[in-house]
C-alpha cells in the first residue's frame, strides 16, 4: 500500500488521532502526516501511507489558511481554547485600521510562537512547560507570510462592550503560527486578539476542495472504491529527470548515474518513461562538465 491521502481533519481531533484512525481503516502501520494541525483547527491534513511516508520531506512546504480573529480578547493559548486573560471593548477598531496593518505582517517576519505550542526548548515541548507552570522564554523565529487578505468583518456585543471578528485568508511558509498573527494584530490595534477558528485550505500541494472526511473515507473503503493518491501529483515543484529503461534498472540497484544536464542544487524528481515516480535524486558535478545523479530515495 503506497500513496497519499488528502484528509479533511475534523475539529476536536489531534493529528495523531487522525493517523491512528487511518491506520485502523487501512489496516497498515506505516502511516504519517505532513504537518500538525491544532485540535480545534480543521482542514487539509496530508497523510502518507507506506513508502510514501519517506516522501513527506520533499512535498511542497507552503500552506494556506482561512482564520477568524477575535479582537478584544486575549487568552493563555492565543485562541479560544485557553483561559481569558483580558477583555476589552473593540468597538473603536475599524476595518481600514486592520487593513493598514496587514503589510507589517507579510513577507519575512519575526514571530514569537504561542506559549502553548509543540516547539521544543531544551528537549521539552512548550505546551508541557506551560501546563507545568514553569517560567520560560519563547524563542523568536523568522517565518514568511506570502499574503494576507481581509474578508468578512463582524461586530457583536460582549461583556466588555463590543468585540470584532475578522476573517483573514493567509498564504504562508512552514512554521508560521496563525495564532501568533491573531495575537500580534490585536496587540497592534491596542485591544488584544486571539484566533477564533482556523481552516487549513492547502498543505503539501493538496487542496481542501479535494479533501475527504473520516466518515466518507470509511464508507469508501468499505465499498472498495477508495484509492490513494499518486505522490507524483504534488511533486511538480521539483525538477524532473526521465530515465531511459536501461538507467531505470541501474537506479533500482542504487547506482549513481552519469547524465548530460546542468547541475542544480534542489532535489530531483526521478521518473521512468511512463511517468511513474522512481524516487528522489541529487545532482552533483561529474567529470568534464557532466552531472552525476545520486539516489537519495529509491521507491
Amino acid at each position: 500500500m503506497y500513496g497519499l491521502l488528502n484528509l479533511h481533519k475534523p475539529a476536536g481531533w489531534t493529528s495523531h488521532d487522525c493517523v491512528a484512525r487511518v491506520r485502523r481503516l487501512l489496516g497498515t502501520k506505516k502511516v504519517g502526516h505532513g504537518g500538525t494541525l491544532d485540535p480545534a483547527a480543521t482542514g487539509v491534513l496530508p497523510i502518507a501511507v507506506g513508502k510514501a511516508t519517506r516522501l513527506l520531506q520533499y512535498l511542497p512546504s507552503d500552506k494556506a489558511y482561512v482564520g477568524r480573529i477575535r479582537l478584544g480578547l486575549v487568552t493563555t493559548t492565543d485562541d479560544l481554547e485557553g483561559e481569558p486573560l483580558q477583555e476589552r471593548d473593540a468597538s473603536g477598531v475599524t476595518r481600514s485600521q486592520l487593513e493598514a496593518l496587514l503589510p507589517q505582517f507579510t513577507g519575512p517576519i519575526c514571530q514569537i510562537p504561542p506559549r502553548y505550542s509543540a516547539i521544543q526548548v531544551e528537549g521539552q515541548r512548550l505546551y508541557d512547560l506551560a501546563r507545568q507552570g514553569k517560567a520560560f522564554d519563547v524563542p523568536m523565529r523568522q517565518v514568511v507570510v506570502h499574503s494576507i487578505e481581509l474578508g468578512d468583518w463582524q461586530m457583536e456585543a460582549s461583556s466588555s462592550g463590543s468585540r470584532v471578528e475578522a476573517e483573514l485568508a493567509i498564504a504562508c511558509g512552514p512554521g508560521t503560527y496563525i495564532r501568533s498573527i491573531a495575537r500580534d494584530l490585536g496587540a497592534a490595534l491596542g485591544v488584544g486578539g486571539c484566533l477564533a477558528s482556523l481552516i487549513r485550505t492547502r498543505s503539501c500541494g493538496l487542496a481542501l476542495s479535494q479533501a475527504i472526511g473520516l466518515e466518507d473515507l470509511e464508507v469508501a473503503i468499505a465499498a472498495g472504491r477508495f484509492k490513494l493518491l499518486d505522490p507524483v501529483i504534488v511533486l511538480g515543484h521539483l525538477p524532473e529527470i526521465v530515465l531511459s529503461p536501461d538507467l531505470v534498472r541501474r537506479w533500482h540497484h542504487g547506482q549513481r548515474l552519469s547524465l548530460e544536464r546542468p547541475v542544480t542544487p534542489e532535489p530531483q524528481r526521478v521518473v521512468d518513461p511512463a511517468g511513474t515516480l522512481l524516487g528522489i535524486g541529487e545532482l552533483q558535478a561529474g567529470e568534464q562538465g557532466s552531472a552525476v545523479l545520486s539516489p537519495k530515495l529509491v521507491l
